[in-house]
């Protein structure tokens, strides 16, 4: 029978690959933003500078600041990778979600399992740079690889997940080829993939199973408790699998971004490594959005890894702030093992 052996989660953001010097290169992107996401609502920059002002972020755009947080994310994900190599899993399943990069409004899953033979991570292509947002081709070595590479699926692992999931009442989306968006400015494999492969996992990535959850687009955007839901019955199905291999689970994205919600985050992350999911599951679901409904990939994580009984690691947490207002990405990284 399979067996976990090994959970990760981390945060993607942009910000991750970019200079710490070169991180106010966004910020007219938030200036430009009229809805940006914080507790709830949404405001403009100028009213979320006004309503953050006792919080001073003055200090914390300060260049030597933003490098020590930098720095202090970089080594997080060096342990990260010093961890999966130690484990060196042999085959994993990977948790993250589409921004509008291959799928659309004219096909919008809430869960999808892909069950290819291959996962293609390409670069940005010279037209697809003309359409990228500020800082985020800066960023591209964070997510894709100089030059196109492919990595192995698993099939047959797919197609388990996929039979035991609609046993336990998920009914699923599934592809076996990765769909490709006439209006994206990816091809191949999205970025909160590409993440793991370039930063984590490296050239010597084992067979993976992506498992895509809708987190950022109305209306069809699966709440809390059915992502904890979610990652019980895959550890279930994995377990049920009747080959002897080692698996690794892993969640990208997250966390509070593109607004930084330090308080929510710690309130996260102390709720996420209780083992009694009440008060991770008390977070009102208007606070998972924008980039902050990327932690959906993480409860499902942590529930398969709290099926499973192994023990959460926080590496380190990290709020990148960019501007006045308070904009920029919460950092976050752990694993279980």
């Amino acid at each position: 029978m399979a067996k976990i052996v090994l959970g990760m989660v981390a945060s993607h953001g942009p910000l991750l690959g970019t200079p710490p010097e070169l991180w106010t290169g966004r910020v007219q992107a938030d200036i430009n933003n009229p809805a940006l996401e914080f507790r709830g609502k949404q405001y403009n920059f100028t009213q979320l500078t006004e309503l953050r002002a006792p919080e001073n972020f003055g200090p914390q755009i300060e260049l030597p600041v933003r490098q020590k947080r930098f720095d202090a994310c970089q080594k997080a994900i060096a342990e990260l990778e010093r961890v999966f190599a130690e484990v060196k899993p042999d085959v994993v399943v990977m948790l993250g979600n589409d921004q509008q990069e291959i799928m659309g409004d004219d096909n919008q899953p809430a869960v999808m399992v892909y069950y290819g033979e291959r996962l293609d991570n390409v670069p940005f292509s010279d037209e697809q740079k003309k359409l990228l947002g500020p800082g985020v081709e800066l960023a591209e070595p964070n997510h894709h690889p100089k030059v196109a590479k492919t990595y192995p699926g698993h099939p047959a692992l797919g197609l388990h997940l996929i039979e035991k999931m609609m046993e336990q009442n998920f009914d699923v989306a599934v592809s076996s080829v990765m769909p490709e968006r006439k209006q994206s400015r990816l091809t191949g494999i999205p970025h909160a993939f590409g993440f793991y492969y370039q930063r984590v996992m490296g050239d010597n990535a084992p067979p993976c199973v992506p498992v895509f959850t809708n987190t950022f687009y109305p209306p069809n955007r699966p709440g809390g408790r059915r992502c904890y839901d979610m990652g019980v019955a895959l550890a279930k199905a994995i377990q049920d699998w009747d080959k002897d291999l080692r698996v690794a689970i892993l969640g990208s994205g997250g966390m509070t971004h593109f607004v930084v919600d330090e308080k929510f985050d710690r309130d996260f992350l102390e709720a996420f490594a209780d083992r009694d999911p009440t008060k991770l599951l008390a977070f009102p679901d208007n606070y998972y959005r924008s980039g902050n409904s990327e932690l959906k990939n993480w409860i499902p994580t942590k529930s398969a890894m709290d099926s499973v009984g192994l023990k959460m690691t926080l590496v380190d947490y990290q709020p990148l702030y960019r501007s006045i207002a308070g904009t920029g990405s919460g950092m976050g990284f752990a694993y279980w093992r």
